[in-house]
């Protein structure tokens, strides 16, 4: 089931897509909440009454804003190095464990939304990535239950200034990857029975129409049951946390000469059974 999130004049709302048409969940069934991380923190029962609610639902006949798949997360985490492919082309170490770090949640922007180049950055990279959409608290999960946790899946795009993430006085992730605009998800999120294997997934990210990046979650290094299970020893993880789990090979900085994006360029990230998320860069 595609989930999607739209601004109305009632506030953020979650909606499911029936073609092309737009079913407000909450308007269909009210047992089911308009909030996208209360419908999720409702569990597999209140996805399977939405399902039902999206097939007898009216279409939203009024214009709408598409929102990012969770407007408001509490927490973005992103895991930085987890495909093998992109271990070799930056020629890093295999990490023994996930390298993690996060974003704001200003840097969020939906599906055709503007990333803006940042005046104090001349190296702005794109990076695809596979989201994980928390619908399950918990804290110590087992890795062989971390799937009862995971509600949805969404594409990104980790949009990182590397010569901030880079040059600064001890490599600053933090500051170079979460620039205002710099976290760009969805169209929608894609409930996780539609996913069984998130490990087998073709990943794709097109500059202006030309592949970059072509890959497959089966190079990532750390699965995400394992992702899961290792961010929750150290942060209790609630619905609508987002966990961004890495880049394959093919960013800009890997290349010879490097690739960086300048106003005007469009990205696509492309995730097979989910979707394409559609940006497009301008300065600052």
């Amino acid at each position: 089931m595609k989930l999607i999130s739209y601004q109305s004049d009632r506030g953020p709302r979650i909606a499911g897509l029936r073609g092309s048409e737009i079913i407000d969940l909450h308007d269909a069934d009210p047992s089911l909440s308009s909030c996208p991380k209360a419908l999720l923190a409702q569990g597999p029962e209140a996805i399977g009454r939405a399902e039902k609610a999206l097939v007898t639902g009216r279409p939203v006949t009024t214009p709408v804003t598409w929102l990012t798949p969770i407007p408001s997360p509490e927490k973005i985490i992103c895991i930085g190095l987890n495909y093998a492919d992109h271990a070799r082309e930056t020629k890093a170490a295999v990490p023994s464990c996930p390298v993690v770090f996060s974003k704001f949640p200003t840097a969020l922007l939906p599906h055709e939304g503007t990333v803006r180049l940042p005046r104090v950055s001349a190296q702005v990279d794109y990076e695809a990535e596979l989201v994980l959409v928390i619908g399950r608290r918990g804290r110590y999960i087992p890795e062989n239950e971390a799937r009862r946790h995971i509600a949805a899946y969404t594409c990104g795009n980790d949009v990182s200034a590397r010569d901030w993430q880079r040059n600064k006085p001890g490599g600053q992730w933090l500051s170079g990857k979460s620039f205002d605009t710099f976290a760009p998800c969805g169209p929608w999120m894609v409930t996780a029975d539609e996913i069984p294997e998130p490990g087998k997934l073709g990943i794709k990210l097109r500059l202006n129409g030309q592949v970059m990046q072509d890959s497959n979650t089966a190079e990532l290094i750390f699965s995400v049951d394992h992702l899961v299970s290792y961010v929750s020893q150290f942060c209790t993880l609630n619905p609508g946390d987002l966990i961004f789990s890495g880049t394959p090979s093919g960013v800009g900085m890997g290349r010879q000469p490097p690739v960086y994006l300048k106003p005007g360029d469009v990205t696509e990230v492309e995730i097979e059974r989910i979707g394409v998320l559609r940006n497009r860069f301008m300065a600052e």
